[in-house]
């Protein structure tokens, strides 16, 4: 699992059929600084995130054991939308 923040979206007209009536998210990977890492994802939605929100993904074969990505072509899911973390001592809050 990371950590990232949702900064765009795509639209894609054309796509796999399995595809159709998902919500495709770009997501920024984070550091425990909330500093953007330099790298990102192209992500289904499953949770309803939206923009700017820091929400934690799943990449590679993790991301098709939702229920939505299940035995779907997808290689990162959203899973979940982030209100709060503790990393070393220090509580981070988000809403």
């Amino acid at each position: 699992m990371r950590m990232g923040r949702v900064i765009g979206s795509v639209v894609a007209t054309r796509k796999d059929p399995s595809l159709d009536g998902t919500k495709l998210l770009v997501v920024q990977h984070l550091t425990l600084d909330m500093k953007p890492a330099g790298d990102y994802a192209i992500a289904v939605d499953a949770v309803g995130a939206g923009l700017s929100d820091v929400v934690l993904y799943a990449a590679g074969s993790s991301a098709r054991q939702t229920e939505l990505t299940r035995d779907r072509p997808v290689d990162a899911v959203i899973m979940a939308i982030v209100d709060s973390f503790d990393a070393n001592g220090k509580t981070v809050r988000l809403t």
